[in-house]
């Protein structure tokens, strides 16, 4: 049974202040570069730009990241990842709905790195979830949500699932 724990007015004031906060972190939008994971990430990365966009008065590049052959347990690695956007030199923000164990992140790293080196990343998600089996954190979190690890965290996006929410099952 799952139980909504983020609605989507708690989801879009957390994504505000994640744009407030990378606004502040950045000293401003210059040469920055948005990338989101898909398939969630995508589209939390193009509310972000859309949020930037609006307080900045300024259009921010947003690139999606597919890490499906960058993934440890992936056995075909032949694919490499394809940017549409440059990120030599930029500061990436690298935007997920989920963090947990940081794999997903770590295959994000190597797929950016494949495409060029940027000046910074920094990583922003919504949810938090800890159970980190590397050394990843994120700069910018929408909520921290502790969970068990039997538990499982559903992020919602209206673009996708028809509604904005968190959920815990």
């Amino acid at each position: 049974m799952a139980k909504e724990i983020v609605d989507a007015m708690a989801m879009q004031r957390a994504l505000t202040r994640i744009t407030y906060e990378i606004i502040e972190k950045n000293k401003g939008i210059n040469n920055l570069v948005i990338v989101g994971i898909k398939t969630r990430g995508v589209y939390i990365a193009q509310r972000i730009a859309e949020r930037l966009q609006q307080l900045e008065n300024a259009e921010i590049p947003v690139a999606e990241l597919d890490i499906s052959t960058y993934r440890d347990d992936a056995t075909d690695r032949s694919t490499k990842a394809v940017l549409d956007t440059n990120i030599d030199g930029k500061r990436v923000i690298l935007v997920d709905d989920v963090l947990y164990t940081g794999r997903t992140i770590r295959a994000a790293l190597d797929a950016l790195m494949d495409n060029g080196r940027p000046a910074v990343v920094n990583l922003a998600v919504l949810v938090d979830r800890g159970h980190r089996e590397l050394p990843i954190r994120a700069d910018f979190v929408g909520k921290n949500i502790p969970t068990a690890a039997a538990e499982r965290i559903n992020v919602n996006v209206e673009e996708v699932d028809g509604v904005d929410s968190v959920e815990i099952r």
